[in-house]
C-alpha cells in the first residue's frame, strides 16, 4: 500500500465509511490504475468517493498545477464534490478549487494562477477559465465527467466537448471517467469528436 492510500484511508474512516459499496469495489482499483472508467449507478451509491479517491492517489503533490478536472452539471454538485475531495484529501494537503458560476471570475483566476491540484467545476465556468488561459490543461492527466447523462440532457454538449477535446489532444497519458445514472452512457450519445 502506497503512502497516499494510507493517508486517504484515515479520512475515509473518519467520514463514516466502513465497507466500500459495490461501485467502489469495482471502480476504485481500475481508476487508480489509470484506466478509463464508466460508472453507472443510482445516486447515493458512492460514485463521487470512487473517483475522488482515485484522483487523490494519482496526483503528484509536488507539482502545484491542475492535474485533474472534474465537470459537474450544477454549482451545488460541483461544490459537493469539492467538499468530498477536500475531506478525503485532508491529510494529503490537496489543493482543490470549485470553478462555478455565480462566483467572482477574478477570484477564480487568482486561485487558479496560485496553483491547484484539482479543479471541479461547471461546464460554463471551466470553459471560460480555459478560454481566458487562467486554467491550463497541459498538466491534466485525469478528466471526470460526473452526471454525464444530466449534462447531455441539459444541452451542455458543446461546453463539455472543449475541455474533453483539450485533454484528448494533449501528449500526456490521459484518463477519462464518465459517471451517471441512466442509459445515455451506454448509447454512445456523447462523443467529443
Amino acid at each position: 500500500m502506497n503512502s497516499s492510500c494510507v493517508l486517504i484511508s484515515n479520512p475515509l474512516l473518519q467520514t463514516g465509511f466502513e465497507k466500500p459499496s459495490a461501485i467502489q469495489q469495482r471502480g476504485i482499483v481500475p481508476f487508480t490504475q489509470g484506466l478509463d472508467v464508466i460508472q453507472q449507478a443510482q445516486s447515493g451509491t458512492g460514485k463521487t468517493a470512487t473517483f475522488c479517491s482515485g484522483i487523490l492517489q494519482q496526483l503528484d503533490y509536488s507539482l502545484l498545477e491542475c492535474q485533474a478536472l472534474v465537470l459537474a452539471p450544477t454549482r451545488e454538485l460541483a461544490q459537493q464534490i469539492e467538499k468530498v475531495m477536500r475531506a478525503l484529501g485532508d491529510y494529503l494537503q490537496v489543493k482543490v478549487h470549485a470553478c462555478v458560476g455565480g462566483t467572482s471570475v477574478r477570484e477564480d483566476q487568482r486561485i487558479l494562477q496560485s496553483g491547484v491540484h484539482v479543479v471541479v467545476g461547471t461546464p460554463g465556468r471551466v470553459y471560460d477559465m480555459l478560454r481566458r488561459n487562467a486554467l491550463r490543461a497541459d498538466a491534466i492527466k485525469c478528466f471526470v465527467l460526473d452526471e454525464a447523462d444530466e449534462m447531455l440532457s441539459r444541452g451542455f454538449k458543446d461546453q463539455v466537448c472543449v475541455p474533453l477535446s483539450l485533454s484528448l489532444d494533449l501528449p500526456f497519458v490521459r484518463q477519462s471517467t464518465l459517471g451517471g445514472s441512466n442509459e445515455q452512457l451506454k448509447t454512445g450519445e456523447f462523443s467529443p469528436v
